[in-house]
C-alpha cells in the first residue's frame, strides 16, 4: 500500500505537458470570450460545447436529456454498488438523497466551521509568517474536519489523503494506466477500511451519534430499510472521494486571484478581520468565478434534443453524444451576469455555477459553504498578506492540482 510519506500529488505530468496545460488554463477566458461571440455552441463530431448562461442553465437543468457520465467509475470505487452521483432522477436516487441528507444535518454547519477556523487559526499562527497554504493548510485542515465528520478515521496502513485524491482524479478528471493500477487496489481497500470501522464500532457498542456513520449505524439498529452495510459503505465511499480533496483544489485557486486583484484582497482582509462571514465568502466565490474547480460539467445525451430552441443558435443533439457545460463562461456571459470583468463580492447567488445545478448540484455545497471562509478567514486577517518572493509565491499546479503557493504576512 502507498505510505503515508508519499506524494499526495501524483508526479506524472511532464514538464512539457505541465506547460501546455497551465498556458490552455491561462487561456480560457479568451477562448471562451470569443466562442459567446462567435460560435457560443461550438460543435466537433459528436462533442458539443455551450458557452452561453442561458444555455449551460438549459443543460445542466434538463438532467432527462443530459444525464452526468459518472455511473461507471463510480461503480469501479464502490465494488459494483451504484452511488446516487451517477444517477437518473430515479426512486432509487431519490431514495439514497434522502437518506444521505438525513445524516448530514444543518445543525452541523456552524460545528464545522467553528472547528476548522481554530484548526486554520493554529497553523497560521505557528507558521512564523510564512505558510505554504495548499498542503500545510487548505489539504490539512479539510482533511482532519472531514475524516473527524464523515467518522472515516485514518487508515492504519495507507493515507486517506492519497487514497482520496488518486479516487477523485479517477472519477472526474481521467485516467491513465498507472492510475488505474492505483484504483485497482485503493478503491477496495477503501471499502475494506469502512467496513473495519463500521464492525468495530458494532462491536464495541458504540452509539455516538456524533458523526455520520455513527448515525448510519443508528438507522440501522432501528431496522429502518435500506441502511445495510453496503449502502452505508458506498456513501462514506462517495463522500470520501468527492468531499475532502475540493478545497484543497478551489481555495488556493481563489487565493491566487485574490492576491492578483490587491484592491480584493484589502477588502477581503476587512471582512475577515470584521468577522463577516459572508463577506468572507463572497469574495472567495467571486474569487472562484475567475478560475473554477472545473471550467467545464461534461454531460451525455439521452436521447435526440435540441439546445437552445428557437434561437439563431440552435444545436441539435443526437442521443450518445457528448456536451460540455462551460459554467466558466457562463459565469462571464455579459448577457446575465452585470460587468463580469468587475470583481464584485457581493454578487447575486444565481450568478454562480460552482456547484453545478440541478439534479446534480454537489451534495457537498453545504458543508463547503460553512468551511470556505472558515478556512481563508484566519489567513486573510493577516497584515500584510502578500506572496512570496520568487517562483514559491506563484501557484504550481501538479497535472489539474495545485500542488503549492507559499504566502508572507507580517507577524501583530
Amino acid at each position: 500500500m502507498t505510505r503515508p510519506s508519499a506524494p499526495i500529488l501524483r508526479d506524472r505530468t511532464g514538464k512539457l505537458k505541465q506547460w501546455a496545460m497551465d498556458r490552455l488554463r491561462a487561456a480560457l477566458p479568451g477562448i471562451f470570450a470569443f466562442l459567446r461571440r462567435v460560435w457560443p455552441i461550438p460543435k466537433i463530431g459528436k462533442l458539443h460545447m455551450v458557452t452561453l448562461h442561458d444555455d449551460v442553465r438549459e443543460v445542466l437543468l434538463t438532467d432527462t436529456a443530459f444525464k452526468v457520465p459518472y455511473a461507471k467509475k463510480l461503480a469501479d470505487l464502490t465494488n459494483g454498488y451504484e452511488a446516487f452521483i451517477g444517477m437518473q432522477n430515479t426512486d432509487a436516487y431519490r431514495s439514497q438523497l434522502s437518506r444521505l441528507e438525513s445524516l448530514a444535518r444543518p445543525q452541523d454547519m456552524k460545528r464545522l466551521a467553528d472547528t476548522a477556523e481554530e484548526k486554520a487559526e493554529a497553523i497560521v499562527a505557528r507558521s512564523g509568517g510564512r505558510l505554504e497554504v495548499v498542503d500545510t493548510l487548505f489539504r490539512t485542515v479539510t482533511f482532519e474536519v472531514l475524516e473527524n465528520y464523515f467518522g472515516v478515521a485514518k487508515p492504519e496502513f495507507g493515507d486517506l489523503r492519497i487514497w482520496s485524491t488518486r479516487m477523485f482524479e479517477y472519477q472526474f478528471l481521467g485516467s491513465d494506466k498507472s492510475l488505474h493500477e492505483e484504483i485497482d487496489w485503493m478503491a477496495p481497500a477503501l471499502s475494506a477500511h469502512i467496513q473495519d470501522i463500521l464492525n468495530q464500532r458494532r462491536n464495541n457498542r458504540d452509539t455516538s451519534e456524533n458523526d455520520l456513520l455513527g448515525r448510519a449505524l443508528a438507522m440501522q439498529r432501528q431496522e429502518d430499510e435500506g441502511w445495510d452495510d453496503a449502502f452505508i459503505r458506498t456513501m462514506l465511499s462517495a463522500l470520501v472521494i468527492g468531499g475532502p480533496p475540493q478545497p484543497p483544489m478551489v481555495l488556493p485557486q481563489a487565493l491566487e486571484q485574490l492576491l492578483r486583484r490587491p484592491e480584493a484582497l484589502a477588502s477581503a482582509h476587512k471582512a475577515a478581520v470584521e468577522r463577516d462571514e459572508g463577506l468572507v465568502f463572497g469574495h472567495i466565490f467571486e474569487a472562484l468565478r475567475f478560475d473554477p474547480i472545473s471550467p467545464i460539467l461534461p454531460r451525455e445525451a439521452t436521447c435526440d434534443c435540441v439546445i437552445a430552441e428557437g434561437t439563431k443558435r440552435a444545436q441539435h443533439v443526437a442521443a450518445g453524444d457528448k456536451v460540455l457545460a462551460a459554467i466558466q463562461s457562463a459565469m462571464s456571459d455579459p448577457r446575465r451576469i452585470p460587468n463580469p470583468e468587475r470583481f464584485n463580492p457581493t454578487r447575486q447567488p444565481h450568478e454562480y455555477l460552482h456547484f453545478g445545478l440541478g439534479l446534480h448540484e454537489c451534495f457537498g455545497r453545504h458543508i463547503n459553504r460553512a468551511m470556505f471562509p472558515a478556512i481563508c478567514a484566519p489567513l486573510l486577517r493577516r497584515p500584510n498578506l502578500r506572496r512570496a518572493g520568487r517562483s514559491s509565491g506563484r501557484l504550481a499546479y501538479e497535472g489539474f492540482f495545485p500542488a503549492s503557493l507559499t504566502v508572507v504576512f507580517d507577524q501583530a
